[in-house]
């Protein structure tokens, strides 16, 4: 099982980044998928999940700015973020758990977003 972030990077405040996890090696379509962040300092915090039946959660300090979404056809899931904060600068992980068998967690290697001017 491997999942691969892409499109971190440095943006300014106000800006957008959309993260990408291609997913490999399960059945995506069962998997919940999920983005995850830690901060310096702080503790990794879910910030968006989606079911296979893309059904999504969000932290509230993201709601109405970031959109979780999945193609199950190419094995991806997309973190689109807009209005970007400074206090969005964290290590952004993707995640994969089975919907049953929790235990079955897979986590890719994290993707750093720097939010800054």
């Amino acid at each position: 099982v491997q999942l691969v972030e892409s499109g971190g990077g440095l943006v300014q405040p106000g800006g957008s980044l959309t993260l990408s996890c291609a997913a490999s090696g399960i059945n995506f379509n069962i998997y919940v998928m999920g983005w995850y962040r830690q901060a310096p300092g702080k503790q990794r915090e879910g910030v968006a999940t989606i079911t296979g039946g893309h059904i999504g959660w969000y932290a509230e300090s993201v709601k109405g700015r970031f959109t979780i979404s999945r193609d199950n056809a190419k094995n991806t899931v997309y973190l689109q973020m807009n209005s970007l904060k400074p206090e969005d600068t964290a290590v952004y992980y993707c995640n994969a758990i089975h919907p049953v068998f929790e235990s079955d967690n897979t986590w890719g290697q994290g993707t750093q977003v720097t939010v800054s001017s």
